[in-house]
């Protein structure tokens, strides 16, 4: 396989890395938006959210949590984003599933999204409503 991140995890390629378990691998963003940025993988190839099963996921979570904490302290962080880009329409460049931890810093200069549309009361209840209706047919 020639994923960027299944040779980190395999040692062929160097990382920085903050965390690891036999399961998941955290390490320092090389195109980080603030020093301190990592990325937590796990270490079976998933090529991203979708991708992942539901019991891994449900130990990811705490991970996050975990690693954006001690971040925020490492970094005095005045706030942490947390991204995960799912296909390419999301930003998603590497395909193997991994979460941004991004040390965030008042007037860093790195934007973030405040909506490109304003939909209509009635467009927002249909969008409610087909979400709704996925939910329950999953």
């Amino acid at each position: 396989m020639d994923c960027l991140f299944c040779k980190i995890v395999a040692g062929e390629i160097p990382a920085h890395k903050v965390y690891e378990d036999d399961k998941f691998i955290a390490f320092l963003d090389i195109k980080p938006v603030n020093p301190g940025h990592a990325l937590i993988i796990p270490k079976a190839h998933y090529r991203n959210l979708f991708d992942m099963p539901s019991d891994l996921m449900s130990e990811l979570g705490p991970l996050i949590k975990k690693i954006a904490l001690a971040v925020k302290e490492a970094t005095k962080a005045e706030g942490i984003n947390i991204g995960w880009n799912n296909e390419p329409a999301a930003g998603q460049l590497i395909y193997h599933s991994h979460t941004h931890i991004m040390p965030r810093f008042v007037g860093d200069g790195f934007e973030h999204w405040h909506g490109k549309t304003e939909p209509t009361s009635e467009e927002f209840a249909k969008l409610a409503t087909d979400i709704k209706k996925n939910l329950l047919e999953s």
